[in-house]
């Protein structure tokens, strides 16, 4: 955050217009006269508040949100803007070029893109082109952390997409905060809160806020979590219902996984011939151009062959190799889903 170590007129008068307040409504905003306030207003630095008004000014700055501290910022130090076209270009290329490691599962490299941005600038200091890259890139290093199995605490995906979701909130974006709280409710899942989860994608199933194909991605995910928990009817119409609408919108990877989840509902069932029909649709027609898919992909598969006593040797086969994969990778969490099938079915 901007700090002011002495405030004098001329910043109490940039609060005021960072706050985008009339001078009577920033007067009754500080609790202080109007008179006061014109008075900063019409000397600047030639006079400085009284020591209890400035820690009233330094409560009203510190209590602004980011958007009116970035305009707070820029209106003290305009200097800085001067660099920003150039940056914002360098910043944009680099958070596609991080979708893109991201995608292949090349974290380190991913994070380094990320953290030459998020380390080297203050929020408070940009305008909201810029608070638009940090929050896209916030969300971005959620992404990462989320793959990574990081889902809770200070420096986990939770914590930068609650911080990115504020931000998108501040800019007035609401595709971008209901896509952040599809992320949230996906962190949700991993954390192992299956019922709320389930509940915040039946919600975002029919947010209008969001696209037709994440709506669509909500819907299949409800089945996801309800999988888990047992319910694995009601869970199997979701998905069904899902994978309809991914093949009317024409998203052939998302109509694949869509099968690989309704193989892996079907096995919770007990069904597993309708489990294979399911998961030998979704390894044909699936891609697995990335580590992630692979293994998600293999785990899906050695759980089904699992399950059978005439294919279990098959089936920790299957997993071993998806283990050696997510381990070579650094795919915690989906190491975690394998020990996690291996100890089922040993128990």
């Amino acid at each position: 955050m901007v700090s002011v170590q002495q405030w004098t007129g001329r910043e109490a008068s940039a609060l005021r217009a960072a706050l985008r307040m009339s001078t009577r409504a920033f007067a009754e905003h500080l609790g202080v006269a109007l008179r006061t306030v014109a008075k900063w207003e019409s000397l600047g630095a030639e006079t400085q508040p009284r020591p209890d008004t400035q820690a009233i000014l330094d409560t009203a700055l510190a209590r602004a949100d980011s958007a009116a501290q970035a305009r707070f910022g820029a209106m003290l130090f305009p200097e800085r803007k001067s660099a920003r076209p150039a940056d914002y270009e360098t910043w944009t290329e680099d958070i596609e070029r991080a979708v893109v490691c991201i995608s292949r599962q090349d974290f380190p490299f991913a994070s380094t893109l990320l953290n030459r941005w998020l380390g080297s600038r203050a929020p408070q200091q940009l305008d909201d082109k810029g608070l638009y890259l940090y929050g896209r890139s916030l969300v971005l290093l959620g992404d990462l952390q989320r793959d990574q199995g990081a889902i809770l605490g200070p420096l986990s995906a939770r914590h930068s997409y609650l911080t990115a979701r504020g931000m998108f909130t501040e800019l007035d974006i609401p595709r971008r905060v209901a896509q952040i709280e599809l992320s949230l409710a996906v962190v949700q899942e991993m954390s192992g809160e299956l019922e709320s989860s389930a509940r915040h994608y039946e919600l975002l199933a029919g947010d209008q806020r969001l696209s037709p194909r994440d709506r669509a991605r909500a819907r299949l995910w409800v089945g996801t979590a309800l999988s888990k928990e047992g319910d694995n009817e009601y869970a199997t119409n979701a998905m069904t219902a899902a994978t309809r609408a991914f093949e009317d919108l024409g998203e052939p990877e998302d109509w694949s996984v869509a099968h690989q989840k309704l193989a892996l509902a079907h096995r919770g069932a007990g069904d597993l011939k309708q489990a294979l029909h399911y998961i030998d649709i979704a390894r044909t027609t699936g891609t697995v151009d990335s580590p992630m898919q692979r293994v998600r992909l293999d785990t899906a598969y050695g759980h089904i062959l699992l399950s059978d006593a005439a294919t279990r040797n098959d089936g920790l086969s299957v997993l071993d190799q998806a283990a050696q994969v997510a381990r070579q990778y650094g795919l915690s969490h989906q190491l975690r889903s394998i020990e996690g099938i291996r100890k089922g079915q040993q128990g």
